[in-house]
């Protein structure tokens, strides 16, 4: 199967994320979205970036991977996190300064493919906090932090 990228709007890329990501539903905002498309022009996955959730690292002038989803195509995830990783630099953003988290249960394999350095770890946990109230309705387990590499 061959596979191209191609652009993609927020409102489509969000479509997918919520069909086909396993843990995550869409997203609020961006500032791009890609797909991976197989020969027949069908969307084999979406990866959309954004700024950081974490107040700090977008004061710091960080670029957050906010989502990556695929239908399980082989290379896809790859594909994107590529493309998303030499979008970042195109568009200025020093690799070290473009991230993304994994769960600590997910291999990071497509991560390392495309050209990804482990960061470090976090502890995980809830946004639940006395005096702002969350719900959470993402997974709470520790997550690797990964950074973009010169590749």
């Amino acid at each position: 199967m061959t596979l191209t990228l191609a652009p993609i709007g927020l409102r489509a890329a969000n479509a997918y994320v919520v069909e086909n990501h396993r843990h995550h539903g869409s997203v609020m905002g961006h500032k791009f979205s890609v797909s991976v498309v197989d020969e027949d022009g069908q969307i084999r996955g979406v990866g959309i970036a954004g700024r950081p959730v974490s107040r700090h690292l977008q004061e710091q002038g960080f670029l957050e991977v906010i989502r990556v989803a695929t239908d399980e195509t082989p290379n896809a995830c790859s594909m994107l996190y590529g493309a998303l990783r030499r979008a970042g630099i195109a568009l200025g953003y020093p690799p070290n300064k473009i991230i993304t988290y994994t769960l600590e249960s997910e291999s990071g394999a497509s991560l390392r493919a495309s050209g990804w350095i482990l960061d470090g770890e976090t502890s995980g946990g809830s946004w639940d906090r006395p005096g702002r109230g969350r719900t959470d309705s993402h997974p709470t387990e520790p997550k690797r932090r990964w950074k973009a590499g010169i590749k």
